[in-house]
């Protein structure tokens, strides 16, 4: 898988890709699943909502540009997979999922794996998690319609925000904060994610 999919394909970074060997990508899939799980295509993980492609994980990783001590912000725990890689690269990942059953199961399958640096909230990430902020990096794995800014704001100075942005039609951004507090955008390539839900809607 990471020789093929992500390596091949322009991720290069050496440890994102031992993060991507060394995390079972298999125990994050429901077990009818398993099969497929090292295929390079997102899949089903319950309640209309999937795992990404491995080398949309690791080029989200890879974009964030994390260093080992620092604490990432994760939007949309899923399967609590891309948590898992991000774990192996940071001190902390805090990470909200608005889907109830897939967050405890996502909690559930991190601590039997002995994930214990990462730290998940159920609800709506559209606000973030403001009693820890601010971060050092913030990636989201689930697409609204505009950028939220409560996000940004948790986001430290010189620190990268990925983000799927859009409705149908959605791009993938870097959004790297100046020291003046503006905000430089990149956009990477088109993607598509399923929607975020919650407020981020209601915007």
């Amino acid at each position: 898988m990471v020789e093929e999919q992500i390596l091949a394909r322009g991720v290069t970074d050496p440890q994102v890709l031992a993060a991507m060997q060394a995390v079972p990508r298999h125990l994050f899939v429901p077990a009818g699943e398993r099969r497929q799980a090292y295929e390079d295509h997102p899949l089903a993980i319950g309640e209309g909502q999937t795992i990404s492609q491995p080398y949309i994980v690791a080029l989200m990783t890879s974009l964030l540009g994390v260093q080992p001590g620092q604490r990432v912000l994760e939007v949309g725990t899923g399967s609590g997979y891309q948590a898992a890689v991000l774990s192996r690269l940071v001190r902390e990942v805090y990470s909200i999922e608005i889907v109830a059953s897939l967050g405890k199961r996502a909690r559930s399958t991190l601590e039997t794996l002995g994930y214990h640096n990462i730290q998940i909230r159920l609800g709506d990430g559209y606000q973030g998690w403001p009693d820890a902020a601010p971060f050092d990096a913030v990636i989201v794995t689930a697409a609204p319609p505009r950028i939220p800014e409560p996000l940004l704001s948790q986001l430290k100075p010189g620190s990268k925000m990925v983000i799927p942005v859009g409705d149908t039609l959605q791009d993938l951004l870097v959004l790297t904060k100046r020291a003046d507090g503006g905000v430089d955008t990149t956009r990477v390539m088109p993607v598509l994610f399923v929607p975020m839900t919650g407020e981020a809607q209601q915007k």
